[in-house]
């Protein structure tokens, strides 16, 4: 809130130096915020203790909470996300707030591992009485030898400079498999990468 008081105009202007210092406390703030809700969601998983709310509820519903929290991220990089949602699409049986937290994690990678002025596309259809959700960029992609191990807890793919626990997919992946869905990547290095997870439809 206070950073949102800062950034408002109606209260005073700052000049360029103060708006870097301003844009660079919440990049660590959110990088924070971002590093306890992963070690606050891996204390779930490793306690077994993982609390599911299990409901019916619209993917597109998931997906729009999940794009609200990277807007400004993607805005920042000039990247496009594109929806490719099949119509009357059943809902699924899912926690809705883990699977939001699921989505927006992909996102956001696929944000941090894109190019500037690129296209990342959101996918959602049916597939075999599951509904299959996928965030596709065409970013650095992942080598054929790692691809095994992303979903590792602590894995970071060797080479890359960018910041991270290494816990976030784990972590989608555990939840995803709590409610009996399954979490999976496809990769060409240097082509972009697929992360897809499939959830159980209402029938």
């Amino acid at each position: 809130m206070s950073l949102q008081l800062l950034e408002n105009e109606q209260i005073g202007t700052m000049n360029s130096e103060q708006k870097e210092l301003l844009t660079s406390i919440k990049e660590d703030a959110n990088r924070l915020l971002e590093f306890t809700s992963e070690l606050l969601n891996m204390t779930q998983v490793e306690s077994g203790s993982i609390q599911l709310e299990m409901q019916a509820t619209d993917s597109i519903d998931i997906i729009n909470y999940a794009l609200n929290t990277v807007k400004q991220t993607a805005d920042q990089k000039q990247i496009k996300i594109v929806l490719e949602i099949a119509e009357n699409l059943p809902k699924v049986v899912a926690d809705k707030e883990k699977t939001a937290w699921v989505i927006t994690n992909l996102l956001t990678n696929a944000i941090r591992y894109s190019h500037e002025n690129s296209i990342i596309i959101i996918q959602a259809f049916e597939n075999n009485n599951k509904i299959k959700i996928s965030v596709i960029d065409n970013g650095q992609g992942i080598a054929l030898e790692y691809l095994d191990k992303v979903f590792n807890r602590y894995f970071r793919v060797p080479g890359i400079n960018k910041k991270g626990t290494g816990l976030g997919l784990s972590i989608c992946k555990e939840f995803i498999d709590a409610q009996g869905g399954t979490t999976a990547v496809t990769s060409q290095l240097g082509k972009g990468s697929r992360f897809y997870i499939e959830l159980n439809k209402v029938i």
